[in-house]
């Protein structure tokens, strides 16, 4: 079997253009002068038949009617069979409610993240008849999709946004910020939307891989400060920047990763302009970067 990926969503939340900001990238992008972005989310298969949905943005409904291999087979017949959702973020989990059409599916994630959901009862509309919950333990190897075993592990990060407390840890490890590592006969994947910092254990499980999506929210760390847009700095919100000394491009220097891609990209970053010096540099140092529709095989 051959692994495929579709990013269906390559923006951070609010997508690009966000609709209430009127930074240089919304403007270009709502001008038509740079490529829009929906929400984070990516699609995997093994067999380019059933396919799994690595986190439900708000924008899945307008994302599967953009990918024909999502597209029903029938009445009824459609070839999603899983989603997995990595944290409880508002853009990864509102796209749930979308999918309750009494369509059946697999929902995974961790206990802790479950329970998130099953604090707010609107996600109940996802019927327990059709929509199975299935926990998944932490480092332990589970089925996704024939062929494919997914591997969840713990990634530093924090509570979503509306969970905060008056204290704000940013890099805990546990079970409400994960990664995915997804194996097939002859690749290996790993998948993480969002990561505070790149410490020892990630570098091991990384390191050799043949195919990474990582998490690309902002170039620098004072990004949001330095646009007028907000106060909080991406270590704040929970994301290890891009640039800089603790920044995503040296981090993964000299890990062996075949391919590295960048998904989960907030509206204000600048390697989503095409001519961007940022850009540039990003790609000298062998990174993609992501966009909606784009397809990959390793």
């Amino acid at each position: 079997m051959s692994f495929r990926a579709h990013i269906l969503g390559a923006a951070a939340g609010g997508g690009l253009p966000q609709w209430n900001c009127g930074c240089r990238n919304c403007t270009l992008a709502r001008a038509g002068d740079i490529p829009s972005q929906t929400q984070s989310s990516l699609a995997v298969s093994a067999d380019g038949q059933t396919w799994a949905i690595l986190n439900a943005s708000p924008d899945i409904r307008h994302q599967l009617s953009c990918t024909p291999a999502l597209f029903p087979t029938g009445l009824r017949d459609c070839p999603l069979r899983a989603v997995l959702v990595t944290n409880g973020d508002i853009d990864h989990v509102a796209g749930l409610l979308t999918l309750r059409e009494m369509q059946e599916f697999t929902l995974f994630a961790t206990a802790g993240i479950h329970d998130v959901l099953a604090q707010n009862p609107v996600f109940d509309a996802l019927n327990a008849n059709v929509v199975t919950r299935s926990a998944i333990d932490l480092d332990r190897p589970f089925e996704l999709l024939p062929g494919l075993t997914a591997t969840l592990f713990p990634v530093p990060g924090k509570v979503p946004l509306y969970m905060e407390g008056e204290t704000v840890e940013t890099d805990v490890i546990g079970d409400q910020t994960v990664g995915v590592e997804l194996v097939t006969d002859d690749t290996r994947t790993l998948y993480i939307p969002g990561c505070a910092m790149l410490n020892d254990g990630l570098r091991t499980r990384l390191r050799g891989a043949d195919l990474l999506f990582f998490d690309g929210t902002l170039w620098r760390d004072d990004e949001m400060i330095t646009e007028g847009l907000g106060q909080k700095t991406g270590q704040r919100m929970g994301h290890m920047s891009m640039s800089g000394p603790e920044g995503s491009l040296a981090a993964f220097d000299g890990l062996g990763i075949t391919r590295k891609i960048y998904v989960h990209m907030n509206n204000t970053n600048p390697v989503l302009r095409p001519d961007s010096d940022e850009r540039a540099r990003a790609v000298a140092a062998g990174w993609t970067i992501g966009q909606d529709g784009m397809e990959i095989t390793p």
